[in-house]
């Protein structure tokens, strides 16, 4: 407001208690054309008189100390008997468009009226749209685009690989046909291959990205062969291949092994025994958000905007009004939230930091073979993210609500999330962390709402505060466990 930074206001030093300053601009705008505004307050003066807490409000038209539009105020002032209908219905109109109660119901009515929006209405595509007359192209000399060469070349195919299909067109279409006919001995090999490495972390060709001569040769080639020949024939079913391999004897075996068989095969090419890899961070997620009864299984639909922490948008934008440049993040509420996490909108510069932490790629790059890192910061995430503070939330009241004593209802959550049941050792372990969290929040029923309030799921009030509190930490347990985020 003031560029020259030598005036501004601040309270008296001997006041206490909390106090206010009230900015107008100088111009209105339009809020309607204008949905977002950045404004910059200055603090301190670069002395370290910094705030302490202290909240922003925005406030339209006249600061009457109500929010509330003029014709509700005199609607609520009007005694009942003499409110006439209009006024009453318009009371209630308002009540359901802005009482904080009824908030998820205007959430689940927006994001079913969005999912119908989406399913029947007509939306924006982009096409590629061919040249009547193709250009004509010609080798450059050292790649340089600005030195073609006069040696013409038109379509073709890698004279090591099968023709072009009798009658294809050399455009992309006919590039499709090509790679999809069933002689063609790549395709199908580099799709088994990548669904294979999806289950056993390791594809029969280590080198997923490189089938050439510098890549590894396959660990079995006839097993690759024939998975690829019959992916073809069964008309490229990628659920029947899964199928196959999950239900497969060699998916099936217990990843526990001889030290032995250890150290002939470290990194398992021979299939001696199951994998056992961390997930990927899309599916820890999906695992917490499964686990806790939150996961929204639906296929299909636009991009969705869950929890971030902070503002992070705001560090690596540009302004804008396209989601690829806008400054502003927008969380989405309701079921949204918990969908899952392949449709999470992902802005190029600010990955979800809580799939970062588990080695998901920025999308700066494309790549094939993701790592597969351990860190403490993993931890940190499935300890503190919101995501996952609520998922363990939910997931608590899931037990709670279980029928019988303490013991079925440890040995229920413990085989819900790692399907098997503990040992003696781990069930020992979990009965003294429920009796310890029991004994902290009994003492402290502030210290259990604030657990309680992380995330937006609405929780059931008749569950008692301080044994909820204890159950959620009960489930972070459970939910943080190594085998639950590992294939094992």
């Amino acid at each position: 407001l003031d560029p020259r930074n030598d005036s501004g206001w601040s309270p008296d030093l001997a006041t206490s208690g909390p106090v206010h300053l009230t900015a107008t601009f100088a111009e209105p705008f339009n809020a309607k054309a204008t949905p977002f505004v950045t404004v910059q307050l200055n603090f301190g003066f670069g002395r370290g008189l910094l705030p302490g807490l202290f909240q922003i409000y925005f406030i339209t038209g006249t600061d009457d100390g109500t929010d509330l539009p003029a014709e509700i105020v005199a609607a609520l002032k009007t005694p009942d008997a003499e409110r006439t209908p209009e006024a009453t219905a318009r009371l209630w109109a308002y009540c359901a468009q802005d009482a904080q109660e009824l908030r998820p119901q205007r959430v689940a009515l927006a994001n079913l009226e969005d999912r119908l929006g989406t399913l029947t209405k007509k939306f924006s595509t982009m096409i590629m749209n061919v040249a009547a007359k193709p250009r004509e192209t010609f080798i450059l000399n050292r790649g340089d685009y600005a030195q073609p060469t006069t040696t013409k070349v038109s379509p073709a195919t890698p004279s090591a690989l099968p023709p072009m299909p009798e009658g294809a067109p050399a455009d992309r279409y006919g590039l499709a046909q090509w790679l999809v006919q069933p002689s063609h001995p790549l395709t199908a090999r580099v799709a088994v291959n990548r669904i294979w490495r999806l289950f056993f972390d390791t594809g029969i060709v280590a080198t997923a990205a490189d089938f050439g001569m510098q890549g590894e040769n396959p660990s079995h080639p006839e097993l690759l062969d024939w998975l690829a020949v019959d992916f073809v024939e069964s008309g490229w079913d990628v659920k029947r291949l899964v199928t196959r391999i999950v239900t497969s004897d060699t998916y099936r075996q217990s990843s526990a092994s001889p030290a032995a068989v250890l150290e002939r095969d470290p990194q398992n090419r021979l299939l001696a025994r199951g994998p056992r890899f961390r997930l990927s961070a899309e599916f820890v997620r999906d695992t917490a958000l499964k686990v806790a009864g939150l996961l929204v299984p639906r296929v299909g639909g636009p991009s969705v905007n869950p929890y971030l922490p902070a503002d992070l948008w705001r560090e690596v934008s540009h302004y804008g009004s396209t989601p690829a440049t806008s400054q502003t993040f927008v969380q989405d509420h309701g079921e949204k939230l918990y969908r899952r996490s392949i449709y999470t909108y992902l802005k190029r510069t600010a990955p979800s930091p809580n799939m970062t932490a588990f080695d998901a790629p920025n999308r700066e790059v494309c790549v094939v073979s993701r790592g597969n890192t351990t860190t403490p910061l993993q931890a940190l995430v499935l300890l503190n993210d919101t995501q996952f503070v609520e998922a363990a939330r939910v997931f608590a009241e899931r037990i709670l609500t279980r029928t019988g004593d303490d013991a079925s209802r440890l040995r229920w959550a413990f085989a819900e999330t790692v399907s098997r049941a503990p040992t003696a050792n781990e069930f020992s372990v979990l009965t003294g962390t429920l009796a310890r969290e029991r004994k902290r929040y009994a003492a402290s029923e502030s210290a259990a709402a604030a657990l309680l309030a992380h995330g937006e799921a609405p929780r059931n009030e008749k569950l008692p505060r301080p044994e909820h509190a204890a159950w959620t930490q009960v489930a972070t347990v459970l939910l943080n466990l190594s085998e639950t985020i590992t294939r094992n």
